[in-house]
């Protein structure tokens, strides 16, 4: 096709209508277009925008370039859950379960982690023999007999999205709202949802920097999606600080199970963060971690209709939590990804698998009035844990534990962190590094509402 007219109508600001976005994505995704003149599509995008209209075309056809998944007929709603990232974010692992106990079926695509950003798929990717691709074939087999599953999207689910996107990450066209919507909801809208719940982040750790960008990014997702014909709400929430007590791959996943253990309340450190003992699972279930699971799931049961207000809806999530169903199902679904659950359960009883683990100790008492998510997500980057680039090799067992909490009081010689690292070098440089996202006030300070607001 010839592809530089549509480039110079959307250089020069004018609307282009669905049939030529379509055509020119199925020529882009056959290997019609080279990738110099999409290029220069994409930036005639970023700096001149699209119309809802374009945004939802764009989205469409990138969706349609590949494998939809199609479900049989089931009275159980097929619901998700995205997030645009942050550091220690592993909402997804007990969500998952928890909303195949409630009675939805969860066909989780995920993706992996990039620079500071943890990926889904890199935590799970930590559990012995568990299969993060799985067939499309077997993605529906799982979703309709467990009632979840988490894996990467298949070859043939979306291609256009993943040539688009690393084209993007190539030509400094990342941060455009129309491209950004339309690879989110390409993916999300390809698994035949009925409802999503999307948690948009905002802060030094976040994509989007501030409360006013992610409420931008929110409405237009909420908009598309609900344009689509998939009940759509965005949770807006604060990534100033890392969610729960970990960050890094195994570490997460670690966290993840204690969450679905169904603690029924956070419980402090001993002696708080006492160096004297590590606190076990149990122990190390953070509140903000639960909130955002139970938040989630809540918000689902209200959009399908399951529940007639939020507090019953929360009420309903927290008691199947905490009756330890979650937990059995997580063992279910990992079973049919693959994973070896003996040696699973076999590495959960170690307290550490990195070869150094090495604390981080309060040198004054007094609050913690600050942890800079950004700087832990660079320690953890830099310690092996995430990916400067896509083919960088990940070492899954290094990261953070038992971060200190934003408002939590502290005492000298306290632990602010644990680091698990490859070498006691490597270590005692994060240290060095992770000092610096810890600032401890004299006074107390009321933590900020970790969910800001609701779209």
């Amino acid at each position: 096709m010839n592809f530089l007219p549509f480039i110079e109508a959307k250089r020069d600001g004018q609307d282009l209508d669905p049939a030529q976005i379509r055509e020119s994505i199925s020529a882009y995704t056959a290997g019609e277009i080279p990738d110099y003149q999409m290029s220069a599509f994409l930036m005639a995008i970023y700096f001149r925008g699209l119309t809802d209209a374009e945004t939802g075309a764009l989205m469409r056809a990138m969706r349609d370039s590949g494998d939809v998944l199609r479900f049989p007929d089931d009275p159980r709603p097929l619901v998700d859950k995205h997030s645009t990232g942050g550091i220690g974010d592993k909402v997804s692992l007990p969500l998952a379960p928890l909303l195949a106990c409630l009675g939805f079926r969860v066909p989780m695509i995920s993706g992996r982690g990039l620079g500071i950003t943890g990926g889904t798929l890199d935590k799970l990717d930590s559990i012995p023999g568990f299969n993060s691709l799985p067939t499309t074939g077997r993605i529906v087999e799982i979703v309709q007999t467990v009632g979840c599953v988490i894996c990467g999207q298949t070859a043939r689910m979306v291609p256009a999205d993943k040539a688009l996107y690393a084209l993007r990450d190539a030509t400094a066209t990342v941060p455009s709202i129309p491209l950004i919507v339309s690879s989110i909801l390409s993916k999300k809208l390809a698994e035949s949802l009925d409802a999503l719940v999307l948690d948009v982040k905002f802060g030094a750790a976040a994509f989007m920097p501030t409360l006013e960008k992610a409420r931008e990014l929110g409405r237009a997702l909420v908009k598309l999606a609900g344009d689509s014909g998939v009940k759509t709400r965005a949770l807006l929430t604060n990534m100033e600080s890392p969610l729960g007590r970990t960050a890094g791959n195994w570490l997460e996943v670690k966290e993840s199970v204690a969450c679905l253990e169904g603690n029924p309340a956070e419980t402090r450190f001993p002696a708080p963060h006492s160096a004297a003992k590590v606190p076990d699972a149990a122990e190390r279930v953070p509140a903000d971690l639960k909130e955002l699971v139970l938040a989630c799931a809540a918000h689902l049961l209200v959009q399908t209709g399951k529940a007639e207000s939020a507090e019953a809806a929360r009420k309903e999530a927290a008691g199947c939590l905490a009756s330890g169903k979650p937990r059995e199902k997580w063992n279910e679904m990992l079973a049919a990804q693959g994973a070896d659950l003996a040696a699973f359960d076999r590495k959960l009883a170690l307290d550490h698998t990195a070869p150094v683990v090495v604390e981080l100790n309060a040198t004054a008492s007094g609050f913690v009035s600050r942890c800079d998510a950004r700087i832990v997500g660079e320690v953890v980057r830099d310690l092996g844990g995430g990916r400067f680039t896509k083919e960088s090799a990940i070492n899954y067992d290094v990261g953070l534990d038992c971060l200190a909490k934003s408002g939590e009081p502290i005492r000298t010689g306290e632990v602010l962190a644990r680091v698990h690292a490859s070498d006691r070098a490597q270590a005692e440089a994060a240290c060095a590094r992770l000092k610096k996202a810890f600032v401890i006030s004299t006074e107390p300070i009321t933590p900020k509402p970790l969910i800001a607001e609701i779209l």
